[in-house]
């Protein structure tokens, strides 16, 4: 069965697209940690990260460098965190977060965001992309 990340690859659910190309999406997460926070996602999906071609890796890597960039002019934060947790979604995901301090990159934080929220901060982050 498809991951909810396929399907909105795919264009089955709704999705805010920051970002896509041939190998990769960012897109805004649905239960943010903090404004601005993005996924970046392979379209493969291939659920450990570790278990990433080692090209897909490192494309996720660059994509995920070039939308942080983004990020930080759109939400300005003293960081913007990059982790990998993995047990929402059985399909490798980046999460991206503007952050000020550590204990806002706890899951704990997320909160469901509106959709018109979700995509304007898509549209502010894709201003700063081009």
């Amino acid at each position: 069965m498809a991951s909810v990340f396929s399907k909105i690859i795919a264009g089955e659910l709704p999705g805010h697209f920051v970002y896509e190309d041939d190998i990769a999406v960012a897109i805004m997460t649905i239960a943010p940690l903090k404004d601005g926070h993005v996924l970046v996602i392979p379209r493969e999906e291939i659920d450990h990260w570790y278990d990433l071609p080692a090209d897909t890796l490192a494309h996720l890597t660059v994509i995920s460098q070039k939308v942080a960039k983004a990020l930080q002019k759109a939400f300005p934060a003293t960081r913007v965190g990059m982790m990998i947790a993995g047990l929402e979604v059985p399909h490798t995901h980046l999460h991206l977060v503007p952050m000020d301090e550590m204990n806002e990159l706890d899951f704990a934080n997320a909160k469901p965001a509106d959709a018109k929220v979700l995509a304007a901060q898509a549209e502010k982050i894709k201003a700063e992309l081009e």
